[in-house]
């Protein structure tokens, strides 16, 4: 950061106040006795009066000018030093105001280039600058202009005033007419150690700038690094949330419909190859299990649509939601279900992305279930205890195959325990001892309550039984 300025200079050391007051009263009295004694020894005998009477009134009226001549001045500087700081209180009260407003737009997320804008406002503005700017790096390396105030014309890069490739002070002058930029002091962004752009301000006028304005221009400097990291991180997010979506997509789509379509191909052209043979009975049965592979792609579809949606309809618990996906999913496979959901789940909300991450687990066992495990029933559990909300999923099926094998199952085992581990939840995935799997997912609740909604309860004083349904098994689907 570079900085033209004059800094404060040290207090020149005053007599204390306590000794101050005893001065002001002995000074006096000391100066009263002297004139009386010196008007007794001297001036009496040889002034005739009113002479000497005047003479002493004169020198009391002199040394009670001087005195307070001396008692005025002191307060003047006494009142001079108070208001030098109360403006200077009130300056740092309006940086700190400032920042705030900036922190708050930061939290708001209320956009980068608003971000931005106020940081250079306030930078013109605390500091008493004529101009400010806020430049960042470009690829490739160059600083290019991001938000300014007080720029009347942006100035562009010319022969005569290169693009600056440095971020001090002076990297203003390429965009900043020099005459509005006479004095300059710049603060640098920096991130992860790496200077990434600069915080400038310049002044028209001869000027130095003081420790609270280069404190300031810190700050703001500071502000705007957040909001840059914060939009950095927000994209990101946004990018990886797009790629997992699409994966999820891909998977479905090789796993599901690509599969059941392969097998329709084949069966179609073995139906077509038994009605040339005038084998009509074998051609019947190859369309019965085409219309099989046909609920079962069926399935897959919906499953994907409501992938692509919000897994919680609005006014729905996660409890209600898990249940009705659960029963979906029941009705198209060979499985009858167990429902043993706490009614304190039923109306349960979290945060958007724990709910999401807890669906979606819920979600891919029970798809795992339908096409991997040949299970005949499948029991889905939701309670509350202790603070932690606990979602199992367990069939009597064939069981998983372990953790690292080829294939869907594994994959998704895979894709479920890092989504647990994104909201801070244990994953368990066990052999039962009656045969079958358990998928089973627990989540402390402190910390994911959606803002402006009562917390969860950590634990019913008295839970009421679970909620239990069976579902008849439907024939097997072909897939």
């Amino acid at each position: 950061m570079a900085a033209a300025g004059a800094y404060p200079a040290p207090v020149n050391a005053q007599p204390r106040p306590s000794r101050l007051r005893w001065l002001i009263v002995l000074v006096p009295t000391a100066v009263v006795a002297v004139l009386e004694e010196v008007s007794d020894t001297f001036w009496d005998p040889s002034l005739p009066f009113p002479l000497d009477s005047l003479l002493v009134s004169g020198v009391v009226f002199l040394f009670s000018l001087v005195t307070v001549l001396y008692a005025f001045r002191r307060i003047d500087r006494l009142t001079d030093a108070l208001r030098a700081r109360n403006a200077e209180l009130e300056a740092r009260s309006a940086s700190a105001r400032a920042l705030s407003r900036v922190s708050v737009s930061i939290a708001a997320e209320s956009g980068l280039d608003h971000v931005l804008g106020a940081v250079v406002a306030y930078a013109r503005q605390l500091l008493a600058a004529d101009v400010a700017v806020l430049l960042l790096e470009r690829p490739d390396g160059r600083l290019a202009l991001r938000a300014s105030d007080g720029l009347a014309d942006v100035q562009r890069a010319s022969p005569g005033n290169a693009e600056p490739d440095a971020p001090d002070a002076d990297a203003i002058l390429a965009f900043v007419d020099p005459g509005q930029a006479v004095a300059r002091l710049s603060a640098p962004l920096q991130r992860g150690g790496s200077t990434i752009g600069v915080l400038a301000v310049g002044s028209a006028l001869v000027r130095g700038f003081d420790v609270d304005e280069v404190e300031t221009l810190t700050s703001l400097a500071s502000q705007a690094v957040i909001a840059l990291e914060h939009d950095r991180l927000e994209a990101r997010l946004r990018e990886l949330a797009v790629v997992d979506e699409r994966e999820r997509i891909a998977r479905e789509l090789h796993d599901g419909i690509a599969q059941v379509l392969g097998y329709v191909n084949a069966k179609s052209q073995a139906v077509d190859g038994y009605l040339e043979a005038g084998r009509v009975d074998q051609a019947r049965i190859q369309l019965a299990e085409l219309g099989s592979a046909a609920r079962a792609v069926y399935v897959d579809v919906r499953e994907s649509i409501i992938g692509l949606r919000g897994p919680i309809e609005p006014g729905q618990g996660l409890g209600t939601a898990i249940a009705a996906h659960a029963r979906r999913v029941a009705e198209a496979s060979p499985f009858g279900l167990e429902l043993a959901i706490d009614p304190a789940t039923e109306a349960l909300r979290l945060d958007p992305d724990a709910e999401a991450n807890l669906y979606r687990i819920v979600q891919e066992a029970l798809t795992n279930v339908r096409k991997h495990a040949s299970a005949r029933r499948v029991r889905l559990a939701a309670s509350i205890g202790d603070g932690v909300l606990t979602v199992s999923v367990a069939d009597d099926g064939r069981g998983l195959p372990a953790e690292g094998s080829s294939g869907r199952p594994g994959y998704g085992l895979r894709a479920m325990r890092e989504r647990a581990a994104r909201v801070g939840a244990t994953f368990v995935v066990e052999g039962r001892p009656e045969g079958g799997t358990e998928v089973r997912v627990a989540l402390p609740l402190a910390g994911h309550e959606p803002e402006g909604l009562a917390p969860a309860p950590s634990s019913p004083a008295a839970p009421a039984a679970p909620a239990s349904s069976s579902l008849p098994s439907t024939p097997a689907s072909v897939g």
